[in-house]
Formats: C-alpha cells, structure tokens, sequence
C-alpha cells in the first residue's frame, strides 16, 4: 500500500521571512483556508501548520495527488513559478517522515526546542474540529505525537531549555556582553515572550516593561516576572526607555515605522537601541534598520546564534533520526494492517454464519442437546474456523507488511466467495474499520 499522504510548503531554510509572512495564516482566516483546502480536487483531509518559521499544508490524497501550488500562490500574491522554488513537496513515506522529524524538533530553527510540538498539537486540534482531519491524518499525527515523545525519552536532543525566545535574549546578551542594569521593552504576552521573559530574568536584566494588546494579560505576566506593565496605547512614548526592546505580536503589518524609530532616536538622544523581532509576519518595518544609532534583528538573523546550538547536538540529531527511520517504517506497516482489515473482518464475519448454519442444520437431525454436548459442538465448530482463517489472514497481514495486499485481498474475496455475504456483513464490516482506524491513534 502507497501512503496517501502529500505535505508541501516552506520554511527558514528554503524561503526568507518576507516570503514566510506572506504566506501566513492568522487564527481568524484559518477555517476558511481549510474549507478552501478541503474543496480541491482529490483532497479528502488537510491541515494547515503555520509558524513562525513555517508554512506547511499536510493533506491526505484521495486517488491521483492534488496539485497545491495554486493554494500557496493564491495566498502569496505571487505568480506559480516565483513561489515554486522556494516550496518543499513530500509524498508517501517521505511526507511521513517530514511530520515526525518536525514534531520532533529535528527540522527546527532550534534543533530540540520544544514549542514546534504544542504548534503541532493545535494545528491538529484545530484541523479535527473544522473537519479537515479524519482517519488517516488522525493516525499519522497521532503516531508523530508519541515518536517525538520516543525521541525526547531515548536521546538528548531536547536536554538543553532552547527555544527562538532563548536565542533572542543570547543575542541581547552579545551585543551588550551583560543585560545587568539594561531596560528591556517586551511587546506582546504570548508564549514566545513569556518564555523571553524567563530568559531575561535569569540574564540579570535590570528593569522589564511589558506591553500588550490585552493590558491584563500584560499585568499578569509583569507581576509574574516583577516588571512594569504598560497601556498598548503608550506603547510609542514609553518604548526610547529601553535599550533591548524584544517584541512578538499577531499583527499582521509592522506596528514599528520608519517613523517610529526616528522619534525613539531622538527622545534617547541618539543612544543606541536594539530591537530583536521574532514575530511573523515581523513587527518592525525593515526601513527602521536604516536610521543611524538603531539595529534590527530579525528572526533569520537569528541563525547565526543557532549555528553554534546545532553543532552541539549532531550526534543526538542522529541519533533521533535512526528511531524516525524505523518509525516510518512501523507507521506503513501499521497502515497496510488498517486497509486489509475490512477484509478480515468480511471473512471471519462469512465463516461464522457458515459455522451458525451448520450448527442448527445438526441440531435438527441430532435433536435436543446436553449442556455438555453443546459446549462440545461450540468448541469442535469454534476451531474447525479457526484452524480454516489462520493460513489466509496470517498471509493477509504479511502481505500487507510487504505492500502486496491488493492482489492477495482479491484473491481471498473470490475464493471464500465474500460479496455473497457483502448485505449481511456490511455494516459490522464498516463499523469495524472505522474502530480500527480510530485505535490505531492509539498503537
């Protein structure tokens, strides 16, 4: 059996954050790009992952594989052939493996951080209420949810608290050598920041504002890191106290200008500041890299602190990727045994109405029965059956294992003669696949 799986899209190392942005999805427009999804031909299910550092569309194929170019271009603004090179496709096996390095953290900006994981997680919840994720998408992300669980247990690829939070506030720390006695300005209260913060304390940064949107969400996460939270709407007369200012929004435009930064220079009499945006789309306006006296830093310019991360850790990294290895491989065989059980359900199902007909047709010419003399005919009957499907569902399951199940299937079908039983065992036949396809979340 050929995995029916297709994932296509980018991330930090085949498309620049300005292609990134483009191409994400905030929370408000998800549902309607996956309806979009789910209305392409030869789409049966699809989820969409979207980050900071990627933009991937897993689906499932029903029959030849969709074509998802036009999606990504349509999202984008941008002709076909512009977006094309920047775009990944993985298909079967290969897309199996993709979701299981990603949600194990191999294919991260930050090899072994641990937020990917979460992401993952609520793209797929989100994908499982809209619809777009059903029985095939819900196995393979299940079974990539407890490999990256393996990988974490069984190698040190995660050992080290990393995250792109953990990298901004090291890059603060070169550029400064200490954050002792700095003000740092903190837009946004969401996780990335709230992680900075952590960071930022055990840094010895002297003073914290923290802004946002939500002005209680940015008191709770000042009085939890015993910094000064501020009004949103202050944001820009309060932002030249800060020599760091980290900041990770959902805005989907730059909510620092040109402009803006001009006004920070001049309050700070021309001080240096540094802001170090790790949002996508970006929160600063790149212009404001221009202005003398001010630096920017963007999520990409993060990847030079990587750098030195990631070497650290090549000898877990393979490690992992030798249990993601073996993994693809027990997902397919685990997915070939999914699509030959209808047909051992159909056959065991047609060898017991067999078996129930025999008995009364021996009731009627052996008469009343013992006790006894039942539980015998049951058990005599029971593994006459038993002993007739071992040999055909044992090569059933191993043909599966070696992806020669459609021919064996036919085979068997015909010789036990199935279809003559397809009205009466039917619906436990579907009922029985679907459970299967339900469990094998859990295998």
């Amino acid at each position: 059996m050929k995995m029916p799986y297709i994932l296509v899209g980018l991330n930090h190392r085949s498309a620049p954050v300005e292609l990134r942005e483009r191409l994400s999805f905030p929370a408000e427009e998800m549902a309607g790009a996956l309806l979009e999804l789910q209305a392409l031909p030869h789409v049966s299910e699809a989820m969409i992952l979207s980050t900071c550092n990627r933009v991937e569309v897993l689906a499932c194929a029903n029959g030849s594989a969709p074509d998802l170019l036009p999606f990504f271009s349509a999202r984008a603004q941008l002709p076909a052939q512009q977006l094309r090179s920047h775009l990944y496709e993985w298909r079967g096996d290969d897309a199996v493996r993709h979701m299981f390095r990603v949600a194990s953290s191999l294919d991260s900006l930050v090899v072994g951080e641990s937020q990917i994981l979460g992401q993952l997680k609520e793209a797929y919840a989100f994908g499982r209420a809209q619809g777009g994720v059903q029985s095939y998408l819900d196995a393979l992300l299940n079974r990539a949810f407890s490999v990256a669980k393996r990988v974490r247990s069984e190698t040190a690829v995660g050992s080290s608290s990393v995250s792109i939070a953990s990298v901004a506030v090291e890059l603060a720390r070169k550029i400064f050598g200490s954050l002792e006695g700095r003000t740092v300005y903190v837009v946004g209260a969401g996780k990335m920041n709230e992680l900075a913060m952590q960071h930022l304390r055990a840094s010895g940064v002297g003073a914290a504002i923290i802004t946002n949107r939500t002005f209680e969400r940015a008191q709770r996460l000042a009085e939890r890191f015993e910094g000064t939270a501020v009004p949103f709407d202050r944001l820009y007369e309060t932002v030249p106290q800060a020599d760091i200012v980290i900041t990770s929004t959902g805005a989907q435009q730059p909510i620092f200008l040109r402009e803006h930064g001009e006004a920070f220079m001049q309050a700070r009499r021309n001080r240096p500041m540094f802001f170090i945006d790790i949002a996508v789309p970006r929160d600063v306006a790149p212009e404001m890299n221009k202005i003398e006296g001010l630096f920017v830093y963007d999520i990409d310019d993060l990847q030079q602190v990587i750098a030195a991360n990631r070497a650290g850790r090549t000898r877990e990294a393979q490690q992992a990727e030798a249990i993601i290895s073996s993994e693809v491989v027990r997902f397919r065989e685990h997915l070939c045994e999914l699509d030959v059980a209808p047909t051992i359900v159909s056959l065991q199902d047609s060898m017991e109405m067999l078996r129930q007909a025999e008995i009364e047709r021996a009731r009627g010419k052996l008469g009343p029965l013992t006790s006894e003399q039942e539980q015998a005919l049951e058990a005599l009957t029971r593994g006459i059956v038993n002993k007739v499907l071992h040999t055909p569902i044992t090569a059933l399951k191993s043909a599966a294992k070696t992806q020669k199940s459609e021919s064996l299937v036919e085979v068997v079908e015909h010789l036990f003669n199935l279809n003559l039983h397809a009205n009466l065992s039917g619906r436990r036949e579907r009922k029985a696949a679907g459970e299967a396809r339900k469990d094998s979340a859990k295998a």
